[in-house]
């Protein structure tokens, strides 16, 4: 007979809890009692006692696989024992389940799968490898439990989803096949490398400038704030000698700084100028600059931000959650991986402090960073310019630059604000051609090549700022 599935769905927002839903695929109910009403009919009408007891036969064990299937499918648990971690590339992570038959009868066969999204697996090249099988057939008695354990070794950054773990079970005639999400998902936080830099300067040398401060980092002769009465360490230069005349005590004059500290690093990842055919190596090229440009800064302890177009892979799964039918593993497997396309016209920004709780937050942020098709950078510097911070220097991170982006930059720049551009390409011709407009408006740009110029780059700034 021709086999039906039932159709069930997870709740799409159920990320936070197991879904316990079941489907059924086997032979059609009403075809069954058809069948089985035919034999009886037959049997009464031709006085065949055969046929009567091969009814009765049938329908008997039919009703048993079915109610087996029903009883393994509910008896059987699955309880996943390890939790959402934060690793460093290159880590070891475990992925433990366990499968226990809670009812009194014996669990003939089991399949337990522990799904990964396909993204991840990717042959050309793979976030992840995987020590050990994330798949098992298992029989159970009563009460035993089983061990499903393997080890996922991650090879780059990201916001990795471990899981859902699917059940499947049936009867031993495969009349009737039953499916579970056994487990809600592991959550794993590969965070980006931190490149030592060879030294970090962007703007801080330049004695006179166009933005006021509100730290005092180098003082600007040209601007006089007020005076005060001399203390020790006033250099002499600065003594006001009118002022010291008329009162008889030294005073000494205060400037308004315009030097400028510290950065906001404004990461580009949309699509459409983060071609697929570079990913994932720039986009984490971009991610690494960043990562290590913030913890050149926070080690200096200035003042240190992000802002991104960029979608935050912890908030998509909060909001699409993990779904999907899964009556086929295959549909499961699809649920646990991303969705391509994004809508996301909210820009992630993280306001520029000091100390370590802030380095985290932005260490982890770059990590859950994924490309997205939401707002482009032209967008993004129009929709958040009010909430960009004056006191920093502009830091842009990337990779291809559309007129509309690159009229953004100029347009910062001729409003007052410190702007400075890494291009991360790596032909000289794609940098040349980026970099022309914006030498020309006195922007300075600096050309991110690979991972070993990430140490360079800064070292760079320092003798063009």
């Amino acid at each position: 007979m021709t086999s039906q599935a039932n159709a069930t769905s997870a709740n799409p927002t159920s990320a936070s809890s197991t879904s316990a839903n079941s489907t059924s695929a086997g032979v059609p109910k009403f075809g069954v009692i058809a069948a089985i009403a035919g034999l009886l009919l037959v049997g009464m009408v031709f006085g065949a006692s055969l046929w009567v007891l091969a009814g009765v036969a049938a329908g008997l064990l039919i009703a048993t696989n079915y109610a087996l299937a029903n009883l393994w499918s509910t008896s059987t648990i699955a309880e996943r024992i390890t939790d959402d971690e934060e690793l460093k590339i290159g880590s070891l992570v475990a992925a433990t389940v366990t499968v226990t038959n809670t009812s009194r009868l014996p669990t003939v066969w089991v399949l337990v799968e522990d799904l990964l999204a396909r993204q991840v697996l990717d042959a050309d090249a793979p976030a992840l490898q995987i020590e050990g099988e994330r798949l098992a057939v298992m029989m159970l008695w009563p009460g035993e439990t089983k061990e499903l354990s393997y080890k996922v070794r991650c090879h780059r950054r990201g916001y990795v989803q471990i899981g859902p773990t699917v059940l499947e079970t049936g009867d031993m005639m495969g009349l009737f096949r039953r499916f579970r999400v056994g487990t809600q998902p592991q959550f794993v936080t590969v965070l980006p490398e931190v490149v030592a830099l060879t030294s970090y300067e962007i703007g801080s040398r330049r004695p006179i400038g166009e933005i006021r401060m509100r730290e005092n980092v180098m003082d600007d002769p040209t601007r006089l704030r007020g005076i005060r009465q001399w203390q020790i360490g006033d250099p002499m230069r600065s003594v006001h000698w009118a002022a010291t005349a008329r009162t008889g005590t030294l005073h000494s004059k205060i400037y308004e700084p315009s030097s400028i500290v510290g950065a906001t690093i404004i990461l580009d990842l949309h699509v459409t100028t983060n071609p697929k055919h570079h990913e994932p190596v720039r986009s984490d090229l971009a991610v690494t600059a960043a990562a290590s440009i913030a913890s050149s800064l926070h080690e200096s302890n200035e003042p240190f931000g992000i802002a991104t177009n960029g979608r935050d892979a912890a908030d998509r799964i909060r909001t699409e959650g993990w779904m999907g039918d899964h009556r086929v593993r295959d549909a499961a497997a699809k649920a646990g991986s991303m969705n391509e396309s994004n809508d996301r016209l909210r820009p992630i920004i993280i306001k520029p402090s000091r100390g370590p709780v802030q380095f985290k937050e932005v260490h982890r942020t770059l990590a859950r960073l994924e490309r997205t098709d939401g707002l482009t950078l032209a967008e993004m510097l129009v929709e958040s310019e009010s909430q960009l911070s004056t006191d920093t220097t502009l830091l842009v991170i990337l990779q291809q630059a559309t007129p509309e982006s690159i009229a953004s930059l100029v347009g910062l720049s001729n409003r007052g604000r410190a702007v400075a551009v890494i291009i991360n390409t790596a032909d000289i011709n794609d940098y040349t051609s980026i970099a022309g407009p914006l030498i020309a408006s006195r922007i300075p740009t600096f050309h991110l090549a690979s991972r070993d110029a990430i140490a360079d780059v800064c070292r760079e700034m320092l003798l063009r700022a």
